[in-house]
């Protein structure tokens, strides 16, 4: 197999155009402008819509969390860290 890509594509480059894509920029371009266009308020209005159920969905979200627990201030040199050595060792007294 040739892995030349720099060889294949010169001669890509000199091969004649495939009959199947003349004239197939053409027909996109009229495909695209057939299709129904979108007034600025119809935009402006889904635009809206949008980001107020965004806003709705975050307060949602943000209502049924749970309250955050108190954390335990681990401090390496503590009189009762549960982290240390000795405490994972020896287990619970």
């Amino acid at each position: 197999m040739n892995m030349d890509l720099d060889g294949l594509l010169a001669r890509l480059r000199n091969e004649p155009a495939h009959p199947a894509l003349i004239g197939l920029e053409e027909a996109v371009f009229r495909r695209i402008a057939a299709l129904p266009q979108v007034s600025a308020a119809s935009q402006l209005r889904l635009g809206a819509v949008a980001a107020f159920g965004a806003v709705l969905l975050g307060i949602a979200s943000n209502g049924f969390t749970p309250p955050a627990e108190a954390s335990v201030t681990l401090s390496p040199f503590g009189p009762s860290n549960p982290l240390a050595p000795s405490t994972l060792l020896a287990g619970p007294r």
